[in-house]
């Protein structure tokens, strides 16, 4: 019997339904969780190459895995993004001229050796490509702080078994250098006390972490660490909350009377003209200038102050033999020359400007990202005071971490775009 006009026999419906069936993309329930793990592979393993750098040897495995696998998540393409490219340049600029030292050195087999820096500087470029929101940026952050924490706590073990601050026995956490360890505490301090001064308060285990990580950077008796840390919370503090800096007064005096002798002691030799290594050091930097002086440009090549630095040592100087010259700064000139010199301030400048200016442009303190902006003002300048005292620049672990900075402003300026990995499943 024929169906009646306008309606439609079950068979047929039931047909046209079974052949939109067959049409239809049918979703297949086991590759649906295994496209997000995939695609967060390479960010994860770049937050594991942070938290690993207690052991060198493994953080660098997981960053060249991270370099390795970075295309799972099409993280490469965004390096030529608009935003990228000054700081690429920067970064070319600063490659080539280390380059052009090494060929130039003195003693070019030596310096060859100082190449290993550029796959340091995967960290940097790797953070470009993976670090592409809010979320991914504050992982990162959290992994700094991992890192710190943990080794603070196992430095303040160490204190304990040494029966307090002592010269002769500084903590060291599991780095093979005091300096090496305070200067992770000292950028890892900067970015809790840049998330203290854009919220007011804090809570979780973040805010308990600022408690271990002071304690084993004031135990660790490095001055460059202090004053760098010094500085970098007076910047955030004129950024953030300037009324705070009127109880810097009452707040020293609350330290003159709670820190142990020793810690006193080292603090107050900072501004003595009388004390040896301060002396020391400003023999260290007339030599460095009477080497920049010889060769301005190129340098005297990477790895080669070392071995050059008696022939132009001050005969007032302590020590006839230097690893380095002690700055940072003064070190990359002597090395390299002075438009090296300008290419790594430019490295650290043009990252740290533009979160200046995004910071201001979302509203200071109140917006909703300030934290972040700040962590990251706070600690390169922080980490750049600190290395007129110390060559923390040559300090893989440290400059590692710095690395990590320097993405951060790139990250948070990719909000609006797709994230390294889906961020919820999709709808069956």
């Amino acid at each position: 019997m024929a169906a009646p006009l306008g309606e439609t026999p079950a068979a047929v419906v039931l047909a046209e339904d079974r052949s939109a069936a067959v049409a239809a993309p049918v979703a297949v329930p086991a590759a649906v969780p295994r496209w997000p793990a995939i695609a967060a592979l390479p960010y994860s393993l770049y937050w594991a190459h942070v938290v690993a750098l207690f052991g060198l040897a493994a953080s660098n495995v997981l960053l060249g895995l991270a370099v390795l696998t970075a295309p799972l998540s099409g993280g490469w393409r965004g390096l030529g993004r608009r935003a990228c490219r000054p700081l690429l340049l920067v970064v070319a600029l600063y490659v080539a001229l280390h380059a052009l030292s090494v060929v130039t050195s003195f003693d070019p087999p030596r310096s060859a050796r100082s190449l290993s820096e550029l796959f340091a500087l995967c960290t940097l470029l790797a953070g470009l490509a993976l670090v592409r929101d809010e979320r991914a940026v504050r992982g990162m952050v959290d992994a700094v702080v991992l890192l710190a924490t943990g080794e603070a706590v196992f430095g303040l073990v160490q204190l304990v078994a040494a029966g307090g601050p002592d010269l002769a026995h500084r903590i060291q956490g599991t780095f093979s250098h005091y300096m090496t360890f305070s200067g992770i505490l000292m950028i890892a301090d900067l970015v809790l006390l840049a998330r203290l001064v854009a919220r007011g308060r804090d809570s979780g285990w973040r805010a308990w972490a600022l408690v271990p990580i002071n304690a084993a950077l004031v135990a660790t008796l490095t001055r460059s660490a202090w004053v760098g840390l010094a500085v970098g919370l007076a910047v955030l503090l004129l950024l953030g909350r300037r009324r705070l800096l009127l109880w810097w007064v009452p707040a020293a005096l609350l330290l003159l009377l709670l820190l142990p002798p020793a810690v006193l002691d080292r603090a107050a030799s900072i501004v003595d003209p009388g004390d040896p290594t301060n002396s020391d050091r400003l023999c260290m930097a007339r030599a460095g200038a009477a080497m920049i002086r010889e060769r301005p440009l190129v340098g005297q090549g990477p790895d080669m102050v070392e071995v050059r630095y008696p022939l132009y040592r001050i005969p007032e100087a302590t020590r006839k033999w230097v690893p380095h010259l002690h700055d940072a700064f003064l070190e990359v000139a002597a090395e390299r020359g002075l438009p090296a010199l300008v290419a790594l301030l430019l490295l650290l400048g043009v990252p740290a400007g533009r979160a200046l200016v995004d910071y201001r442009r979302e509203g200071g303190r109140s917006g909703p990202r300030a934290d972040l902006w700040l962590a990251v003002l706070g600690g390169l300048v922080g980490f750049a005071v600190a290395g007129l005292f110390e060559d923390n620049w040559g300090d893989v672990e440290v400059q590692r971490l710095v690395l990590v900075l320097l993405a951060i402003p790139y990250g948070l300026a990719r909000q609006d775009e797709p994230a390294s990995w889906p961020t919820r499943l999709p709808s069956p």
